[in-house]
C-alpha cells in the first residue's frame, strides 16, 4: 500500500531534518510505499537542508506557502494537495517538531493493514509537558466533552484512509479545526495508545493561549449542540441561584456568554470555498528525492 506522511513545519528546519531520518529508520522494515509531503507554512527562515539518510522514503516534497495560515490550514492545504496530485491510500498527518513519535508510525502501518479502510488515531495516553499544561490539557478534555458529548483525545497524529480525506476535504469545519472536524465525519475511529513526545529542539510552541484557542476551536465545530446546552445550564442556573444572586455567583454566567462569543466568531474562520482554492496558496515546490 502507499502512504503519505504529511508535515507541517514553521521555522523548525533542525527538527524537521532530525525526524526525517528517524522517520527512515523507523519504516526500513515496513514493505510499503512510504513517501513525505512536508507543508511549510510560509518560514521565515530556510527550511531546506541536506537528508542524508532517506533511502527508505520514496519521495520527498516540500510544498512552499506564500502566506502563513496556521496549523490548522496548513494540514488542510496539504490534504488538499495530497487527495488531488499523489496516488495514496493513507495520510498519516504529523507534527514536525518530535512531539508526535516516529517510532508510532509502525503501530499505524500495521494496524491499517487490517482496518478495512478505517481510519486510525493516536489516542493521548501520556504527556511530556508539566504538571500545570497537563492540568490545563485535562480541563481541555472536560470542557470539551461538557459542551460537546465528545471525547476528544487526540490531535494530528492519525492515520486517515483515502474516504475519510475526501470527507475532511468536504467538510468547511476542516478549514479551523482537523480534530473536531474528524471527529464530526467519522464515527467509527480505531484508537491506538500514543505517548506525546518532546520537541527536539526548544520547548513546546503550544502555550495556555493556544490550548484555549484549540480547545474553543474544536467546541465550536459542535456549536449547535453548545448552543442547546448553554441554554439549558443558563435556565438551571439561573433557578439554582435565584435567591442568592450577586456579582460572584453570575461569574459563571458572563464566562459561559464569553465561551458562546468566542466560539461563535471562531466558527466564523470555517470556510469550504477557501478550502477548496488553499492550493493557490502554494509558491513552489522542491523535489527533494
Amino acid at each position: 500500500m502507499k502512504y503519505v506522511i504529511l508535515i507541517p513545519i514553521y521555522n523548525d528546519r533542525e527538527s524537521l531534518k532530525f525526524l526525517i531520518e528517524n522517520i527512515n529508520n523507523e519504516i526500513s522494515n515496513l514493505n510499503h510505499d512510504i513517501s513525505l509531503v512536508v507543508i511549510n507554512d510560509a518560514s521565515s527562515q530556510q527550511i531546506i537542508d541536506t537528508y542524508l539518510n532517506t533511502e527508505n522514503i520514496s519521495s520527498i516534497e516540500i510544498i512552499n506557502m506564500k502566506e502563513n495560515k496556521g496549523h490548522a490550514r496548513c494540514i488542510a492545504s496539504g490534504l488538499k494537495y495530497i487527495f488531488e496530485k499523489k496516488d495514496f491510500d493513507f495520510v498519516i498527518p504529523m507534527d514536525g517538531d518530535g512531539e508526535d513519535r516516529p517510532e508510532e508510525i509502525k503501530s499505524f502501518i500495521q494496524l491499517s493493514e487490517q482496518s478495512s479502510e478505517k481510519s486510525i488515531i493516536g489516542e493521548r495516553v501520556k504527556r511530556s509537558e508539566g504538571i500545570i499544561f497537563q492540568l490545563c490539557y485535562q480541563f481541555h478534555k472536560f470542557l470539551t466533552y461538557a459542551f460537546t458529548g465528545k471525547s476528544i483525545k487526540f490531535g494530528n497524529f492519525t492515520c486517515l484512509s483515502k474516504s475519510t480525506v475526501k470527507k475532511l476535504l468536504d467538510e468547511k469545519a476542516t478549514w479551523n479545526s482537523f480534530s473536531g472536524s474528524l471527529k464530526k465525519i467519522e464515527k467509527d475511529l480505531i484508537s491506538i495508545p500514543s505517548i506525546r513526545g518532546k520537541r527536539y529542539f526548544g520547548p513546546s510552541q503550544m502555550s495556555f493561549f493556544n490550548l484555549l484557542k484549540h480547545s474553543l476551536s474544536i467546541i465550536s465545530v459542535f456549536r449547535k449542540t453548545v448552543l442547546i446546552r448553554s441554554a439549558l445550564f443558563i435556565i438551571f442556573y439561573i433557578l439554582l441561584i435565584k435567591s442568592y444572586a450577586s456579582v460572584i455567583t453570575s461569574l459563571p454566567l458572563v464566562l459561559l456568554l464569553i465561551m458562546i462569543y468566542s466560539i461563535s466568531s471562531l466558527s466564523l474562520r470555517e470556510n469550504i470555498d477557501e478550502l477548496n482554492d488553499s492550493l493557490r496558496n502554494i509558491n513552489d515546490i522542491e523535489k527533494i528525492k
